[in-house]
């Protein structure tokens, strides 16, 4: 089983999330684009390297909404990502 969860860092909420069990980019965008509707575009998007998030599928969304500048953690530095910093 995939897992995605969009989340508002800053928040510290979970906006969406969904669980697939293929490796498809699909539901990433799914949950996504369900997030841009509710909630509008983020001033920054950050996300790990993974395929899903560096698809076709996915990137596309990015340029759609514009506003959304897209960042990508390298894969050595996706621990220190894994708890916000306090506040």
């Amino acid at each position: 089983m995939y897992l995605v969860a969009v989340m508002d860092w800053a928040g510290r909420q979970v906006l969406n999330c969904r669980l697939s069990n293929t490796f498809d980019s699909r539901f990433c965008v799914d949950a996504y684009k369900e997030v841009l509707y509710r909630y509008g575009a983020p001033d920054i998007f950050n996300s790990d390297q993974g395929g899903l998030f560096i698809s076709k599928a996915f990137t596309g969304v990015l340029k759609q909404w514009q506003g959304s500048a897209w960042t990508a953690e390298a894969a050595s530095r996706t621990v220190s990502t894994l708890a916000p910093p306090s506040l």
